[in-house]
């Protein structure tokens, strides 16, 4: 066997898929130099045929070890536990107490459990955990959201930074969330769906991207709201805001972050003793003590030259978070250290309180929280824990219609052999950090459970490959953690898809999405609603799209053009031309429209009429952007720049207690949630 052919045998057996399609359909096969370079990265190396044989030999090593933890659906045949033999003796010991003791079968297999849980499976000579899941996620149905003969659910979705409260400094917050979630809920809504609320960057305000979090493990600390906590009191220690800082259309991150931060720092001088912080802070742990010294750490380095290094370019001794020079920093600031604990507590009890207050308001499901697909390698998590994540390597997407050279997100993502190692414990950490304190959550580029598009370090985007990942395993953590928190799962699932992932997750309870752009035949005709996928999410839009208003005036076509100028602008505009007449008449053919088509100066009547299209999907939930709720015209993103457009810094128009009480607003809501099919 020639060295390239026994590099992609080794590569094959160890997940990348070394071919693959492309969005047209065309066989692609991954360059060799690409396939090495990425099995480097997860710990195999490649660069001979004496290291590929080497790699080759612990891979099968691995797989005839008994894992830390094995998964299995409940009342379903049980898996093959590797490495033991036929007619084995084994004990259960399920969560409850009972002891269930027996043999393997013929074929090496455990029988059914009828108990779900995390149960300890115990040979004469080595143990493990046995996870037994339910067949499917926690449903609506299950929350009390869907019942027959009742309209199906409805929701809205709001960016938590642009929301506005008085007193907000500038950045919206989870005060601000739980008020927009509380007018929501009296109006008959489900659920609110937040953008992603991660811990981002202490030292680096200008990282500001909810997509690209320093941990998944944390939250972001500016959108803590203290008078949840202290009531009046906390308003006494607030620095202000300035004036056209608090009024203005985009948010200034910068001023933002350092008014707030200096708010919470008086705050932390009158309550570092706080008993329900001290309890808070022993039962987050070791995790949250190496968050809270990276964070510290960060600012510390960064006074001394200004600019923010990846934790690779710190000083020696301090890019190992179990170094003892870490140790002595934490010790000699330690108050710093506290400091930064104190902000997730204030973030935590803020994120509680929104829950709560957005189930009181009536809410079945309450918040719907969003997990980013991965962390920033620059960051928290991957400084405390190195092992988990793949260095040296980003995640993105391969070229499509859409992005013809493919995009790198610059993320970097668990190891499919460290979390099998390590008994998926990186992944059900996110997963219970996310489900803490909301009633669902919507997993980001959820096809990331079964493959990841990745990019050695320095290479395009287009120049990298598909790494499988344990669909099956990571489906049943899914649905058993879903349960025992009460959380609802959307995965979002746009964009390339492989044959029978939507299908799938849709047997495991996992909603897909369905935005009103994509919904259309090969001719571009929009499907009437009620033909949308049942187990999914009927969506106006999301907030790398065009809203529906920006849409139809063409002011995400304005941005192109401003962005890359006039060419092929001419065509694009007669395709929206011709685009707007065939959503019209699809909007007709629903019955959310009648007459003619409005101009595209005046979008307000076609977005009412998107807004009724959706509500009408056969979706079992149904969720309108606050974007389309008010009729805005801008977009929160726009994938593929950064300072080019302001990502991530636009504010509503009013506040969130009374941002749904405008008389078009409250029709256009109510004009969404009576267009609901009747379960």
């Amino acid at each position: 066997m020639s060295q390239d052919a026994a590099l992609r045998a080794l590569a094959a057996e160890a997940g990348f898929m070394v071919r693959w399609h492309d969005v047209h359909g065309m066989r692609r096969d991954v360059d060799v130099e690409t396939l090495r370079a990425l099995l480097t990265r997860i710990g195999l190396p490649a660069s001979d045929l004496v290291e590929i044989e080497e790699s080759r030999t612990l891979l099968a090593a691995e797989r005839d070890v008994l894992p830390p933890l094995l998964t299995a659906v409940r009342r379903s045949r049980g898996p093959r536990p590797p490495g033991r033999r036929r007619a084995e003796r084994f004990r259960l010991h399920a969560e409850d107490g009972k002891v269930i003791e027996g043999r393997l079968d013929d074929a090496g297999r455990l029988p059914a459990v009828s108990r779900s849980g995390y149960h300890r499976l115990e040979f004469d000579d080595a143990e493990t955990v046995l996870a037994v899941a339910p067949s499917s996620c926690f449903s609506l149905a299950d929350a009390g959201a869907e019942a027959a003969g009742r309209p199906l659910p409805w929701g809205l979705s709001a960016q938590v930074y642009g929301l506005r409260r008085t007193g907000d400094l500038g950045l919206g917050d989870l005060g601000a969330a739980a008020m927009l979630a509380e007018a929501a809920g009296r109006l008959g809504a489900a659920t609110l769906a937040i953008s992603p609320v991660h811990a981002l960057f202490a030292a680096a305000p200008d990282r500001f991207s909810p997509y690209a979090p320093s941990s998944r493990l944390f939250l972001n600390a500016l959108h803590a709201d203290p008078t949840l906590l202290f009531g009046r009191d906390a308003m006494t220690h607030a620095v202000a805001a300035r004036a056209e800082a608090q009024a203005a259309s985009l948010i200034d991150w910068e001023d933002a972050t350092a008014r707030r931060m200096t708010w919470f720092r008086a705050l932390f001088a009158r309550h570092a003793d706080d008993p329900r912080f001290l309890q808070f802070r022993a039962a987050q742990g070791e995790a949250l003590e190496r968050h809270a010294r990276f964070e510290a750490l960060s600012l510390h380095l960064r006074a001394r030259d200004g600019a923010f290094r990846h934790w690779r370019d710190w000083p020696a001794g301090y890019a190992n978070p179990e170094a003892p020079a870490v140790a002595d920093f934490a010790a000699a600031h330690a108050d710093e250290v506290a400091f930064h604990a104190f902000c997730q507590w204030l973030a935590d009890a803020s994120l509680a309180d929104a829950q709560r207050r957005a189930r009181a308001a009536g809410m079945t499901v309450g918040l719907l929280a969003d997990i980013a697909v991965g962390t920033d390698g620059s960051g928290s998590h991957a400084w405390s824990r190195p092992a988990d994540v793949m260095r040296g390597a980003a995640v993105g997407a391969p070229p499509d219609l859409f992005n013809p050279a493919g995009q790198d997100w610059g993320l970097t993502a668990f190891s499919p052999r460290a979390l099998l190692a390590g008994g998926y414990a990186a992944f059900l950490e996110v997963l219970r950090a996310a489900m803490r304190h909301a009633g669902g959550i919507r997993i980001d580029h959820a096809m990331g459970l079964e493959r990841l598009w990745l990019i050695p370090e320095g290479s395009p985007a287009s120049a990298g490959a598909y790494l499988r990942y344990p669909r099956e395993d990571l489906l049943r953590l899914l649905a058993l953690e879903s349960h025992r928190h009460r959380a609802v799962v959307i995965g979002e699932d746009l964009g390339t898809v492989r044959p029978g992932f939507r299908s799938r997750i849709g047997r495991g309870g996992i909603l897909g999405m369905r935005v009103l752009d994509f919904e259309r035949d090969a001719k571009g005709v929009p499907l009437p609603p009620r033909d949308w996928t049942r187990e999914a999410v009927a969506m106006t839009t999301t907030h790398d799209l065009a809203t529906i208003a920006g849409w139809w005036c063409g002011t995400d076509l304005a941005w192109r053009r401003r962005l890359a100028g006039d060419h092929g602008m001419e065509a694009a505009e007669a395709s929206r031309a011709a685009g707007r007449r065939l959503l019209w008449n699809g909007f007709r053919a629903s019955g959310a429209a009648s007459g003619e088509a409005p101009p595209p100066e005046a979008p307000a009547a076609a977005v009412d009429a998107a807004v009724a299209h959706v509500g009408g999907a056969a979706c079992r939930l149904a969720i309108l952007p606050i974007e389309d709720a008010l009729a805005l015209a801008e977009q929160p993103n726009i994938p593929g720049t950064t300072t080019e457009h302001p990502n991530w810094r636009r504010r509503t128009p009013d506040d969130a207690a009374s941002l749904l009480d405008a008389p078009d607003v409250a029709a256009r809501i109510a004009r969404f949630a009576a267009a609901r099919p009747v379960a």
